[in-house]
């Protein structure tokens, strides 16, 4: 009896002592003392600071600075006011810092997240935790492994280092250094960062952050969008996965391997649905053209220029060989020397040797996408390089009745463009965290029970010791697999997949198989608003323009111009196309027209008809074919005194030139032929232009910076329907223009009776003079 009322004294001071620093024993199935210094106690639970302390087993002890230390052994539970609970094998616990060391299977549950590892190191003052062999956090169905990590109760982040990896129902995630609220799930990263999504697309950043919740990512360092062949980079990047709306700001670069196609701009705007990419803000888009493979040191010439003089007029229907040195204007001549360029209105930039020649477009607003293959109409005007049938005029008086023309402009505003979104995925259940989070709770209010009748106290419930060591084996040997990106990454990708871009396609698709038609995809490309295109040997400018990368046709719109050397090139429609990177055919519609300047004066030669078909050869012009009304106004020249000599006029119903080596060696005025020439001095400002002549070298893009920077500029408003019949409507007025992919695809239709331009001569434009 006395030794049990000592203990009892001893038991009620060390109670005293501990209550003091706030650490007292509340319950315990058996305690005894040890060496005076403190004391152990079975099943113990103890109160410090509001947190209450549990275990199968604990020794309470002090050093020799009296500080205060409680081990703890086997399941171990720490509760806090804040509901957050702790669950390990072991506990080392320093009162007056109250920092608590955790080891083996060790679990803290809160309000939204579970952090499970084999060793924690948590600041119960602070509410900070620690562990740095590795562990995960599972919250609201995000579950993210890493080998150190940091939380913050109080702000509910956690910071994450070393071989991060975070998976949720739509992506998996691969970083280095990451921070994750839990609370707004929102995950931050600060070096290079992979986030793969369940359709193989990737994100990449070093710096920026995402929302595992809503799927909304905000990139600004060094940032890549990846799909398939498909990158999209900016110095900025926006993502909203449920829309699937990918937008890059600044220095923007858009690569589609698969059919060759990259851009450039300075925003650009990602539909993963219809896989189309909207660039604007000086956009840029280049493609490669194959120069002739006989020469090994020129630059591509597809130049279209009007006919050089010619001695003599043929006579009516009959065909004449050319015998002089005439050609036409060119960059190459057939023995590979270099023609000086006849326009004095612009110098041309200096030719450098290359075996392919870049062709750059730009425009307001640049509009590319995908589409099957057999919703693409491709044009198809049944060309004939022998002429074809012969195009019959009723009129005798060379008017020009329009029969082929295309509502010019496109379609789609840009506003229309991002109106497409998808149904908002909807975001999987979450995961048993919720379960688990009641049953945490029920253990806890089960173990507050238990402090207050000590005589009933059991054992508490811990978390199974094989599923934790399970789960956080694999977290390693998932670690170990995962490949996080270096740095840098998204430049070398993007180089990659730019030279990738840049070869030619080599291989051959096999349009004879019926489920390759029924499933194959092809590019359009829309450029719209103040088009401007260079290239070396040609430039261009359109209100707009379309391409079709099916049958390589380029659709120029909207008052189309075409400058080649000393010619310019000009009609209602221009259409363009390219086989095997070169250039196939061009075929000019309404009011075509082909002018170029004659030596340093303000003369020219002009070629006019309804229509010109021109083809090519080793990418030069090989014959032409002017229908409709056709007019052919060319001064001849001395070559001697560089002065001009006559000017001769033809008119019928077809022209035919054909050439050889850059040289007219036939030509021929087929029907309705009459033909003057006037001596120079009978030239007057009446006769020495076609109607519907216009010259403007003004418009000429002279490089690629200037065609980056100046826009066309505008006409002055004039009666002439002839020089206004080709202008777009307004941006509002779409009633006219052609849909997406059907008028505009096919690219042509024929006009009512009614809209048809009034293009006959006037009275006041006839050839011969009063007595002539």
């Amino acid at each position: 009896m006395k030794y049990y009322l000592v203990l009892i004294a001893n038991l009620f001071c060390l109670a005293n002592l501990f209550a003091q620093e706030e650490l007292r024993l509340v319950s315990s199935r058996y305690s005894t003392i040890i060496e005076k210094n403190g004391f152990s106690s079975i099943q113990p639970v103890y109160s410090h600071k509001g947190n209450t302390l549990s275990a199968d087993s604990g020794i309470i002890y002090e050093d020799e600075l009296k500080r205060q230390f409680f081990e703890a052994f086997g399941n171990v539970v720490i509760t806090q006011p804040s509901g957050t609970v702790i669950y390990a094998d072991r506990l080392h616990y320093e009162a007056a810092p109250q920092i608590a060391t955790l080891t083996n299977n060790v679990r803290m549950i809160d309000a939204n997240s579970v952090l499970t590892t084999n060793h924690l190191v948590y600041k119960m003052r602070d509410k900070i935790g620690t562990y740095t062999g590795g562990g995960r956090i599972i919250s609201k169905g995000d579950t993210i492994t890493s080998k150190n990590a940091y939380y913050f109760e109080n702000t509910q982040d956690a910071y994450f280092r070393n071989k991060v990896v975070v998976r949720t129902p739509d992506v998996k995630i691969y970083t280095d250094t990451m921070r994750y609220n839990s609370a707004q799930r929102m995950t931050y990263f600060f070096g290079p960062t992979n986030i793969k999504g369940n359709k193989a697309e990737n994100l990449y950043t070093e710096k920026g952050n995402y929302n595992t919740a809503t799927g909304v990512a905000n990139f600004s360092k060094n940032n890549l969008y990846t799909e398939g062949p498909r990158f999209l980079k900016g110095d900025s990047l926006y993502y909203d996965r449920a829309t699937g709306l990918g937008k890059a700001y600044r220095n923007v670069v858009f690569v589609d391997t698969s059919d060759k196609f990259y851009a450039y701009g300075g925003y650009g705007l990602y539909n993963q649905q219809e896989e189309s990419i909207t660039m604007t803000d000086k956009p840029l888009i280049v493609m490669v053209v194959k120069n002739d493979s006989t020469k090994t040191s020129t630059v591509d010439s597809t130049a279209i220029d009007s006919i050089q003089p010619i001695d003599t007029p043929p006579k009516k229907g009959k065909r004449k060989k050319d015998k002089t040195d005439e050609t036409i204007a060119s960059v190459n001549n057939v023995d590979g020397t270099v023609t000086t360029s006849r326009d004095s209105t612009q110098t041309m930039p200096p030719l450098q040797p290359a075996k392919v020649d870049s062709a750059y477009m730009t425009a307001d607003t640049l509009y590319s996408r995908l589409i099957l293959l057999k919703e693409y109409k491709a044009l198809n005007f049944k060309l004939d390089r022998n002429g074809g049938e012969l195009e019959m005029d009723e009129d005798v008086d060379y008017g020009d009745d329009e029969d082929l023309s295309l509502d010019s402009g496109m379609v789609n505003d840009a506003d229309s463009l991002i109106q497409n979104k998808i149904d908002l995925d909807s975001i999987k259940a979450e995961t048993s965290l919720k379960r688990t989070e009641k049953e945490a709770k029920e253990r806890t209010d089960a173990k507050l029970q238990t402090s207050r009748q000590p005589a009933k106290s059991k054992t508490l419930p811990s978390a199974s010791e094989s599923d934790v060591s399970k789960s956080l084996k694999q977290d390693s040997v998932l670690r170990q697999k995962a490949i996080v990106p270096r740095l840098a990454e998204a430049d070398s990708i993007i180089n990659k997949a730019l030279v990738v871009a840049q070869k030619p396609d080599t291989l051959r698709k096999d349009t004879s198989n019926q489920a390759y038609l029924d499933t194959a995809r092809t590019r359009i490309v829309k450029a719209y608003y103040n088009v401007r295109m260079f290239k070396s040997d040609l430039q261009a400018v359109a209100d707009s323009v379309y391409y079709g990368m099916a049958d390589s046709m380029f659709r120029f719109m909207g008052r189309p111009m075409i400058w080649a050397e000393g010619s310019q090139i000009s009609s209602d429609t221009i259409y363009m196309q390219i086989q095997q990177q070169k250039m196939d055919n061009a075929l000019l519609v309404g009011n075509a027209f082909m002018v170029n300047a004659v030596l340093d004066t303000i003369k020219f030669n002009q070629l006019k008809g309804r229509k010109i078909t021109a083809f090519f050869a080793n990418n030069s012009i090989d014959r032409l074919y002017v229908d409709g009304n056709a007019e052919n106004l060319v001064f001849s020249e001395n070559d001697k005194t560089k002065t001009i000599t006559e000017m001769f006029h033809d008119r019928g119903a077809r022209i035919k030139i054909k050439m050889e080596g850059k040289k007219i060696i036939d030509y021929i005025t087929i029907r309705k032929v009459d033909q003057k020439v006037y001596p120079f001095k009978l030239v007057t400002q009446e006769n020495e232009v076609l109607p519907g002549f216009t010259w403007r070298p003004q418009d000429r893009p002279k490089s690629k910076e200037d065609m980056m920077n100046r826009k066309r500029e505008l006409e002055k408003p004039s009666d002439n329907k002839e020089e206004n019949s080709s202008v777009i409507p307004p941006s509002g007025d779409s009633s006219n223009l052609p849909s997406t992919e059907q008028d505009a695809d096919q690219g042509i239709e024929q006009r009512s009776e009614s809209t048809k331009p009034d293009t006959r001569p006037k009275k006041s434009t006839k050839i011969l003079r009063p007595g002539q």
